[in-house]
C-alpha cells in the first residue's frame, strides 16, 4: 500500500463527503477509492467511517486520525517549501578548508563578505597546511595550491601563484645580490617548513635547478617566516600572495625573477556526482570570480 497515497485518499474523502465525490476529485475510478480506504482501515486496525447505502460519516477514531493526517501533509508541505527556498536562497551551513596563509589573506575576508550578503548561511573554515579528505570530513569544497592528484574530486581553476626568492634592502646592502641560484651557499637564508625545507628548485631556461640552502632561521608557519626575511634576517623563498603586501610597500624585493619556476594552479575542489546545495553553488561562484581578480597575474 502506498500509505501517502492513501492518506491523501482518507483525506478526500472526508473533505468530498462520499466516496463517489473523491473519487471524481482524485480522477479515480470509484473501486479505487474503495479499496484504498479498506486498505488504510485494516492497516490501522480500526474503522474509519460508519458507511450506510446513502452516507458516509467518520468514526470518532476517523475524526482523531483526519486531524493528524492534515498536520502531518502541512508539515510536508513545508519542508518541501523550505527545500524549494534552500535551491534558490543560499542558507545552511558550508564547510569549507584552505591553505593557513591563504585562508587568512584571501579566503576568510572574502567568506566574511559573503555572509554579510547572506544572512541565513553560516561558515565553518577551517585553515590547515595538509591536504584534507573532503567527504570523509564532512566538507562541501576546499581551496587546494597545487596540480590536483584526487580524480573523484570536482576542480574550478581560480588562478595561479608563484614561489618567489626575496629579500630586503637591508639584507641586500649589507651582502651581495645573488645572480644565479648557486649563489645561495654563501647566503643565510629563511626557511619555511611548510614549502621545500632546505632545498630550493629554480629553473634556468627550462631545466629544473636544485640547490641546497643553509637556514639561519627556520619556522612552521608562515607569517613569521615573512616578517624574519622583511626584518632582514636572510633571503627567503614564498608564494606570491604570501609577499604581495611587503612588495607593494618596498620592505621586500624580488630576486633571481629570470629563475622562477613555472606557476602553481589554484583551484576550488569539490566532492564529484554530487548536487550541489544553493549555498555552496553560490559561494563556489563567488569565490571563484573574486579569487581569480586577487591572483591574477
Amino acid at each position: 500500500m502506498d500509505k501517502l497515497k492513501a492518506i491523501t485518499t482518507f483525506i478526500t474523502i472526508a473533505e468530498a463527503g462520499s466516496l463517489s465525490a473523491a473519487a471524481r476529485q482524485l480522477e479515480m475510478s470509484l473501486p479505487a477509492v474503495v479499496r484504498s480506504l479498506a486498505a488504510l482501515e485494516q492497516d490501522l486496525g480500526v474503522r474509519l467511517f460508519n458507511r450506510t447505502t446513502r452516507r458516509i460519516a467518520l468514526t470518532a477514531e476517523g475524526q482523531h486520525y483526519l486531524g493528524a493526517c492534515r498536520s502531518l501533509l502541512a508539515g510536508l508541505g513545508e519542508a518541501e517549501a523550505a527545500l524549494h527556498l534552500a535551491d534558490t536562497e543560499p542558507q545552511g551551513e558550508l564547510r569549507i578548508t584552505a591553505p593557513v596563509a591563504c585562508g587568512q589573506y584571501h579566503v576568510a575576508p572574502l567568506l566574511n563578505a559573503f555572509m554579510q550578503r547572506h544572512p541565513r548561511v553560516r561558515c565553518t573554515l577551517l585553515l590547515l597546511d595538509r591536504v584534507v579528505d573532503l567527504v570523509e570530513e564532512g566538507l562541501d569544497l576546499a581551496v587546494r595550491i597545487g596540480h590536483l592528484e584526487d580524480s573523484s574530486l570536482v576542480a574550478r581553476p581560480v588562478g595561479t601563484v608563484r614561489r618567489l626568492l626575496v629579500a630586503s634592502p637591508d639584507y641586500l646592502a649589507r651582502h651581495p645580490t645573488p645572480s644565479q641560484p648557486q649563489d645561495l651557499a654563501d647566503h643565510a637564508c629563511v626557511l619555511f617548513q611548510g614549502m621545500d625545507g632546505s632545498h630550493w628548485n629554480f629553473q634556468d631556461q627550462g631545466r629544473p635547478v636544485r640547490v641546497a640552502v643553509v637556514g639561519r632561521a627556520s619556522f612552521n608557519h608562515i607569517q613569521p617566516a615573512v616578517e624574519a626575511c622583511a626584518s632582514g634576517l636572510g633571503i627567503g623563498r614564498f608564494l606570491s600572495y604570501q609577499v604581495a603586501e611587503l612588495l607593494a610597500s618596498g620592505r621586500l624585493v624580488t630576486l633571481l625573477d629570470n629563475f622562477t619556476p613555472p606557476p602553481i594552479p589554484v583551484q576550488l575542489v569539490y566532492p564529484h556526482g554530487r548536487r550541489l546545495p544553493a549555498r555552496v553553488r553560490s559561494v563556489l561562484d563567488y569565490l571563484q570570480a573574486e579569487l581569480r581578480v586577487r591572483l591574477e597575474g
